[in-house]
């Protein structure tokens, strides 16, 4: 798969594989479930809103007749329900293929979650870093599994505050709190990766961004709503960095995948580069065994 346009023509026959997308009643989350459900894969369409997610397998099965395509809920603000999704679906599958790590918010005002982080942080990062500690097993005993972490541009703005990651004592910035926490998931591919190192039987852990894709997530800000008319593509192509990441099989663990254009805001997937400040061992490291110790979840790895 070398060529430069690389698309969902090149993704092969996905038949016996299971496939979770969290976050995929909509947007780039839906795209890439649709497409892998036209591929022959199981889809779990993992959403906090159950009918959003029946809707969304409406369509999925409306368009591919015989799509094996089923929700469950999964609320990553809340650890108790991401646990309960995860032993919910280890008592249903015996494989794991693809973890995308898809589903986030964007900018919000300032909210917590069930647990008490900061929504952006606790949503986008910890609820994901624990969701996938949970199936981690099952992903290493799936010969060939995949998680792909969902990042963004907005990675190059982030910059975390160990001393107050919630935003309890500075001013909240939803825009840097956004940019923290897809750097954050930046952190976790790479550590995840380094940990998953000498061992063959791990899933390859890469990660991907959408460049400037118009979905619903842009919600809470009314200035990316209009732009989005001059600068965003639409989420069908938004959802090839994630597929490719998913399943070019040349992708090798660590990988980033991005759009080809012009600051990486529109085009067919490629790899690309994250920024420097998201290649910090020390911070991912001491992010890690924050994010352990408040999740609650440790990796046996």
């Amino acid at each position: 798969m070398t060529t430069k346009k690389w698309d969902a023509d090149q993704i092969d026959d996905q038949t016996g594989r299971v496939a979770i997308v969290t976050g995929a009643s909509s947007g780039i989350g839906f795209e890439t479930a649709r497409v892998l459900a036209a591929r022959n894969a199981t889809v779990i369409v993992a959403v906090r809103n159950a009918e959003k997610g029946e809707r969304a397998v409406e369509r999925i099965t409306a368009r591919h007749p015989g799509a094996k395509a089923s929700v469950s809920l999964l609320d990553l603000a809340d650890l108790s329900a991401t646990e309960r999704f995860a032993t919910r679906f280890k008592e249903e599958h015996d494989r794991l293929d693809l973890l995308i790590n898809n589903a986030g918010v964007m900018m919000p005002p300032h909210s917590t979650t069930r647990d008490g982080f900061e929504l952006q942080m606790g949503t986008n990062h910890m609820g994901h870093f624990a969701l996938t500690g949970h199936l981690m097993d099952l992903l290493m005993r799936t010969d060939g599994s995949r998680v792909v972490n969902v990042s963004s541009v907005a990675h190059r703005t982030g910059a975390l505050d160990f001393a107050d990651l919630d935003w309890k004592t500075r001013r909240y910035n939803p825009q840097k709190s956004y940019g923290d926490s897809k750097l954050a998931n930046l952190y976790f591919t790479y550590e995840l990766e380094r940990k998953l190192a000498g061992r063959p039987e791990g899933p390859i852990v890469a990660a991907a961004h959408p460049g400037w894709t118009a979905t619903d997530l842009q919600r809470h800000s009314g200035l990316f709503q209009f732009l989005n008319r001059f600068f965003a593509q639409g989420p069908t192509m938004g959802a090839l960095p994630t597929l490719r990441a998913a399943l070019d099989p040349g992708v090798s663990g660590g990988d980033y995948f991005g759009p080809s254009g012009l600051l990486q805001f529109k085009g067919y997937p490629r790899k690309v580069g994250s920024n420097k400040r998201s290649h910090d061992r020390e911070i991912a490291a001491k992010l890690w065994s924050i994010s352990e110790e408040r999740t609650g979840v440790r990796y046996r790895l």
